[in-house]
């Protein structure tokens, strides 16, 4: 449960960094609104777009798993702000019992224990991510949305351990982006052709164990001057 305090925490860090103290309440610090689960129904529907489902289009195309595992991993800090958020508006507890509450999940044991390496139908995930994306819609329970997420990042290679690494990856690239201009528009994506998250990936593939400061350092190291 320790990943799962350390992924909130960090959470809550970037969330507060970046819209400001309060931001539970619905709006940043600047007056905008904020809405969890329209950034997690249009992260899923990025999610799907990693599968070849166009007939009409590369029609012996592969799934892109690298990125479907990006896009998972971007749903997660959606996912976890609106839980955030609950837990503070309903004053439900501590970070602490809000990672004991995603532990109970059903999904969860099977999600800590275990990776996916088997993709024998992506037209049949595609629907376990549109189910996903349904109890966005039906105004499931976050406890419901939390145990279907871990089903699609479950399918999408992840487990409990990936997760967590691409996780911390994702945190320090999302402070990255922010200090390098990403709310106003200046920040530089393309990195010498290359999107920012594949460079990340790169790195921790390459640095299984490096620190967040050390990854921040890396990322600095390889951004291109404008």
């Amino acid at each position: 449960m320790k990943r799962l305090i350390a992924m909130l925490e960090l959470q809550q860090e970037l969330n507060d960094a970046t819209n400001g103290l309060g931001w539970e309440s619905g709006s940043t610090d600047s007056g905008k609104i904020i809405d969890w689960r329209r950034c997690i129904y249009l992260e899923s529907a990025e999610l799907v777009e990693s599968y070849p489902w166009k007939h009409w289009k590369n029609i012996d195309a592969e799934p892109d798993y690298d990125n479907i595992k990006i896009e998972a991993v971007d749903i997660w800090h959606f996912v976890m702000s609106e839980a955030l958020r609950i837990y503070k508006v309903e004053s439900k507890g501590s970070i602490s019992d809000l990672a004991r509450e995603i532990s109970t999940q059903k999904s969860y044991t099977p999600f800590d224990t275990t990776v996916s390496t088997e993709h024998d139908d992506h037209y049949q995930e595609i629907i376990i991510v549109e189910e996903f994306i349904k109890s966005l819609f039906c105004n499931e329970s976050i406890e419901i949305l939390i145990d279907k997420f871990f089903v699609v990042a479950l399918q999408s290679g992840l487990n409990l351990d990936s997760l967590y690494s691409l996780y911390i990856g994702k945190n320090i690239l999302n402070k990255f982006r922010q200090n390098h201009g990403y709310k106003d528009g200046s920040y530089i994506k393309i990195w010498n052709g290359q999107e920012d998250n594949v460079v990340m990936q790169k790195i921790l593939e390459q640095n299984s164990n490096i620190a967040p400061q050390e990854l921040y350092s890396m990322l600095e190291d390889s951004y291109p001057l404008a």
